[in-house]
């Protein structure tokens, strides 16, 4: 049986990125793992086991990506999943953390991009996580709705330059599984879940089901999907 081709997930210690790469290590694909910092992505890469391996890299500094990405080959899904939580409002902004965000997420994905597009099969796919505070902004959204707005559109470009490959995005809710979530007052979580059409939060089950639609999928591309619980119904 020949060898399965690979699947990155970019941010793979967080709890989406770590389920995602269950998923396919458990189908028998190498699977890499990545992380600012070496000792979670070994870590991690233990916790998903099967081929899985980690390697350290930080989006926020695009410089070394090709660096890190050295031996990555023959590689069949990415995924984008890294974040940076930044509470930055106008009134009282951070430059650097402003700064380290928009590199993050639009100059240090599109470098991953550019380092591993030679390196993809023709089939291959590529998933880029956005977010609803690029429709729903809140105070202190300020950087975070910009870049997410920002993703929603640099997927039609990668999806034009790139094709066959194709390129998508994906734009959770409020994931309710999640440690981040899961950890809220209760009288919060009970509000947001009344402003969903369904009535409950996203799961991370839901968020990876999505997610390998648009892997999977090879009449979809230059989507922007949301996996919202319909929050945006209401």
């Amino acid at each position: 049986m020949d060898k399965l081709s690979t699947v990155v997930v970019v941010g793979g210690t967080c709890d989406i990125g770590k389920h995602l790469a269950r998923h396919y290590a458990a189908k028998g694909h190498p699977v890499v793992v990545t992380s600012r910092d070496q000792g979670r992505a070994e870590t991690c890469a233990q916790e998903v086991g099967g081929d899985t391996r980690g390697i350290c890299l930080d989006l926020s500094d695009p410089h070394q990506i090709a660096g890190a990405l050295v031996g990555v080959e023959d590689v069949l899904h990415l995924a984008l999943v890294a974040l940076h939580r930044d509470d930055n409002t106008v009134r009282n902004y951070n430059i650097d953390e402003a700064i380290k965000l928009v590199t993050l997420k639009l100059v240090g994905y599109t470098e991953v991009v550019h380092v591993l597009a030679p390196r993809m099969r023709e089939d291959a796919s590529i998933v880029i996580f956005g977010g609803l505070a690029k429709d729903q902004p809140y105070p202190g959204s300020t950087t975070i709705t910009t870049v997410n707005g920002g993703v929603s559109t640099l997927i039609n470009s990668l999806a034009l330059e790139l094709s066959p490959i194709r390129v998508n995005a994906i734009h959770p809710g409020q994931v309710g599984d999640t440690p981040a979530w899961l950890s809220k007052p209760r009288e919060v979580l009970d509000n947001l879940r009344s402003r969903t059409a369904l009535g409950r939060l996203v799961t991370i089950e839901d968020v990876i089901h999505a997610t390998v639609f648009l892997f999977e999928n090879r009449g979809v591309t230059g989507v922007n999907l949301r996996v919202d619980g319909g929050r945006m119904m209401k």
